[in-house]
């Protein structure tokens, strides 16, 4: 009779989890790659970027358009990501999982709620960008169709947080019509339940629940599941959904779905009081995936539509007690829809695959263009910056499977009356384990 650890190792790789794999999966199931079956992993991925900006990177552009039409370009280096894996299997079924990652190279900002300090926040603010836990897990595998996984895990609502490697998608950046509406990656602390039968990937979680005080006008939910605490705060919940299909050889079709409260769920839990104490701010979400790699072709698409309860209420709240903490206000300028969408379609093709020496030696150049379009301000009847589309187009030269080198020319139409803004921008970007 076949060991966990031997059912656990082979489930992963007939998900097909290396990077050259026709058909994506699930991003938490990366972490547990074992190379060559070892119970202990080392992996990652990074990207680095250089972009130059051909408009206005004044905070008031969209306010006033006409004065920053004639702004000169400006540039800028990035290192969105650099990612750290780490993952043992203990046998019998049980493994643990981990993703450390670093945003931009630096680190964070952070609030604590000194209670015993006359109920004080206090704000602390260093070099930009982050340093986050991204995954942290432990998991019980009973078999190749269900799996029991608990700790902070991603959350894969739509294409971009399910796979958010660099290897995944064509452009320098993550897609920006899902980074921008959704927490992306979004990862919390809560149960996920998972597994594959026959063609069907399926996967059921519970987590704590968004914050609506975070949301805001052109970035819609995507601060919800931010915390400037030193926890999760879990007054309140979300449950998502998502089945992906592999039926058809190269080609993964994904449906996920989230709902959950997000009044409520924040400190002190008992701010909101009298009609405050009604407003529910139910969260839905519902996203359509695709990926096609077949025929030196890779082509991938999503359309994503959500709404929020008492938008325009929530919009008139301030953050409980943070009266000197901007950043975590939702008032003055901070109002959000009640929908927001995002659409997006990319297509490339492998021109090294008709080379048969660069096909022999597994390198790959592919010619991609992408479109998308997105409103995080869905019905808003101001603010029409808001509602943009993004064309794009470039290459992406892969000297081996783990590395992509990648350049395109990014052009964001945004509605009449306002300046498009175009950009060029350059990356590279690994993805692989090296244990």
């Amino acid at each position: 009779m076949r060991s966990c650890k031997f059912r656990l190792v082979a489930s992963v790789l007939l998900m097909g989890i290396a990077v050259q794999s026709h058909a994506q999966v699930n991003a938490s199931d990366s972490v547990m790659s074992h190379a060559k079956g070892n119970r202990f992993s080392v992996g990652g991925y990074g990207e680095a970027t250089f972009s130059r900006m051909y408009y206005s990177d004044n905070g008031n552009r969209y306010t006033t358009p006409s004065s920053y039409k004639k702004d000169p370009s400006h540039g800028r280096f990035d290192i969105p990501h650099a990612v750290i894996y780490l993952g043992y299997d203990f046998g019998k079924g049980w493994s643990m999982g981990s993703e450390i990652e670093f945003e931009h190279g630096g680190t964070g900002a952070s609030i604590e709620y000194e209670a015993d300090e006359a109920i004080e926040f206090e704000h602390e603010t260093e070099k930009g960008g982050e340093v986050e836990l991204e995954q942290f897990w432990i998991q019980k595998t009973f078999g190749r169709a269900l799996n029991i996984k608990a700790g902070h895990i991603v959350v894969p609502l739509g294409l971009t947080n399910a796979h958010h490697e660099p290897l995944n998608f064509f452009t320098v950046y993550r897609p920006e019509g899902e980074n921008t509406i959704l927490p992306c990656t979004w990862h919390q602390t809560g149960v996920s339940i998972w597994g594959r039968t026959g063609d069907f990937r399926y996967e059921a979680q519970m987590v704590a629940g968004l914050d609506a005080y975070h949301f805001s006008r052109s970035n819609w939910i995507q601060g919800g599941s931010s915390t400037p605490f030193e926890f999760e705060v879990a007054n309140k919940y979300g449950f998502l959904l998502r089945v992906d299909n592999y039926t058809v050889p190269g080609l993964r079709i994904g449906v996920s779905g989230y709902a959950g409260q997000s009044m409520h769920n924040n400190i002190p839990h008992d701010s909101e009081r009298g009609e405050k104490k009604k407003i529910k701010g139910n969260v839905y979400v519902g996203s359509v995936d695709f990926t096609y790699n077949r025929y030196n072709w890779i082509v991938r698409g999503n359309a994503d539509y959500g709404y929020v309860s008492d938008a325009n209420k929530i919009s008139q709240l301030t953050y409980p007690n943070v009266q000197y903490v901007k950043p975590y206000q939702s008032g003055n300028g901070k109002n959000f829809g009640s929908h927001a969408m995002a659409m997006m379609l990319e297509a490339g093709y492998d021109v090294f695959s008709q080379i048969k020496k660069l096909r022999s030696d597994n390198q790959k150049l592919y010619i991609f263009g992408h479109i998308e379009h997105y409103d995080s301000y869905v019905h808003g009847t101001t603010k029409q910056w808001t509602n943009k589309t993004i064309f794009a187009g470039g290459v992406n030269y892969h000297p081996v499977p783990q590395i992509a080198i990648k350049a395109e020319y990014h052009y964001r139409k945004l509605k009449s009356g306002y300046n498009d803004e175009p950009s060029v921008n350059i990356g590279i970007a690994y993805e692989g384990f090296f244990l």
